[in-house]
């Protein structure tokens, strides 16, 4: 008899104890994790130099894949005063941390105002293209173009080498950053080198529709 009762209150406990966990369950929020993420790697242009925190072109990005039902999310991983040697050397350690499906590799200006050797930045993007595509990431590369402060002829080699790359290494490509604000001054800061926040938007939309064809792949 009592080894009756005792077994009957065993399984009382146990439905309670199943009761109580459904009932916490319930209550607990939901883990997300999107099915895709994309890098970028980048530089002051990417990490919203000199606006408000949210306003950026990669900020924009996040909206914009939730307006457009993209299920992603974005790791911006860009530093102001970036080079691509610098890129080059905090690509491994981000890829195995984050593990990206696509990077947005947004280098070089700063290697350009700098006035470094070409063969240089472009080695460097190779290997981080290499790097991508060895982690098993799509890759698309942002051009860039920089004032004839050396030369038209480093200025004219340093705007084709993206496009060089681009075809070399068949990935896709965004022909320039800063396309449509070439002649509106009163998009860019004091500086006259980083765009403000009004701009941001014109950034966006060089971007997305190269970056919407790779993840819709």
């Amino acid at each position: 008899m009592f080894g009756k009762l005792a077994g009957g209150s065993m399984r009382i406990r146990r439905l309670l104890a199943l009761l109580l966990m459904m009932t916490l369950a319930a209550w607990m929020p939901l883990a997300y994790s999107a099915s895709k993420t994309v890098l970028v790697l980048g530089d002051s242009l990417s990490a919203e130099y000199g606006i408000a925190r949210g306003s950026g072109w990669v900020s924009l990005l996040e909206k914009r894949l939730q307006s457009e039902k993209v299920d992603a999310r974005i790791v911006n991983a860009s530093v102001s005063g970036e080079t691509t040697s610098g890129g080059r050397t905090r690509l491994p350690a981000l890829l195995g941390e984050h593990r990206p499906d696509t990077v947005v590799i947004e280098l070089g200006g700063n290697d350009g105002l700098r006035g470094l050797p070409v063969p240089q930045t472009q080695s460097n993007l190779d290997a981080m293209i290499d790097a991508a595509k060895k982690a098993g990431a799509k890759v698309l590369l942002v051009g860039m173009q920089i004032p004839p402060n050396y030369g038209r002829d480093y200025t004219e080699r340093f705007a084709r080498m993206f496009s060089k790359t681009s075809k070399e290494k068949d990935v896709a490509l965004v022909p320039f950053l800063l396309r449509g604000l070439e002649d509106r001054p009163d998009l860019f800061q004091a500086d006259r080198i980083h765009p403000t926040a009004e701009a941001q938007r014109i950034m966006l939309e060089n971007v997305w529709p190269h970056l919407k064809a790779l993840l819709r792949k």
